[in-house]
């Protein structure tokens, strides 16, 4: 239960980080947030380390390094969805993709959840889908469709290999992986943001946003990892891709923004999901 309610804890502070990340979007580019984001929770972690244990190998960092590598193709084709008006198409690629492939990883290796379970997660799947649709899918501006698919699966890729790879980090390695993986998924955000000829340094009042959602995820990763640590990678993972409710419900919450039905019918999914998943 310790497992599920960190991953949980999870969900619902990436759902936060991505809310405030969204709405300060529009008034700077998504790449400065994105950024300072990263090096926030980096400098956070590693005052954590400060005041924790750890005995960190090689191979931890090495672990940590392509956690980071996935968390920043992950935000990076996120924040570039939500830049050009694709999110409608990415969010919810990217969140079945960030469940589906932790998943494979924890059955390869071995995992076997209750058979209770695995109806929760096969509920959580389509309720992720549908709360992070939006019911106009056509791209704005008009960017193809399958540009946000691209975004979307790329995205999910690299969110799933940052939770896969965090998995494989032992809990007496300490906190230092997490700053590590955070330092890296800066640099990663930098260097797509300068292929890409955007933006990126923060120059406007608005990017200081960007230490909240910082903050918010370094909480979100680190109580992700020691979920993982305690529990099944296919659990844990699943349950902490459950973010994009957490989002929807603090639009409709504090922007008066409207649940469409589809979106209706994904909450009450993910709500059977975690009950079947908690139960099991």
């Amino acid at each position: 239960m310790i497992a599920v309610a960190l991953a949980l804890a999870s969900a619902a502070a990436y759902g936060l980080s991505d809310f405030v990340g969204g709405v300060f979007s529009k008034r700077t580019s998504p790449w400065t947030i994105a950024l300072v984001g990263q090096v926030t929770g980096a400098l956070a972690v590693l005052a954590l380390t400060a005041v924790t244990d750890g005995t960190v190998t090689s191979r931890d960092l090495q672990w940590a390094a392509v956690a980071g590598v996935g968390n920043g193709l992950g935000t990076a084709f996120l924040y570039r969805g939500l830049a050009t008006g694709r999110m409608g198409v990415v969010a919810p690629v990217s969140g079945v993709g960030a469940a589906l492939l932790p998943v494979a990883v924890g059955l390869l290796a071995g995992e076997r959840p209750p058979l209770l379970v695995w109806v929760g997660i096969l509920a959580a799947l389509p309720g992720i889908w549908l709360v992070a649709r939006e019911p106009r899918t056509d791209a704005a501006g008009g960017s193809p469709l399958g540009s946000g698919l691209l975004d979307g699966v790329l995205a999910g890729l690299g969110f799933g290999a940052l939770f896969a790879a965090l998995a494989q980090i032992p809990d007496e390695a300490g906190f230092l992986p997490l700053s590590v993986n955070q330092l890296v998924g800066a640099a990663v955000v930098v260097v797509v943001a300068t292929t890409l000829r955007t933006p990126w340094l923060p120059r406007e009042p608005a990017a200081a946003a960007g230490i909240a959602t910082g903050l918010l995820g370094a909480t979100a990763t680190g109580a992700f990892m020691v979920a993982s640590q305690t529990g099944l990678l296919t659990v844990t993972a699943v349950l902490a891709s459950l973010y994009p409710a957490v989002t929807v419900l603090l639009a409709a919450w504090l922007l008066r923004e409207h649940i469409h039905r589809p979106q209706a019918v994904g909450l009450v999914l993910c709500g059977v999901a975690v009950a079947l998943v908690a139960s099991g």
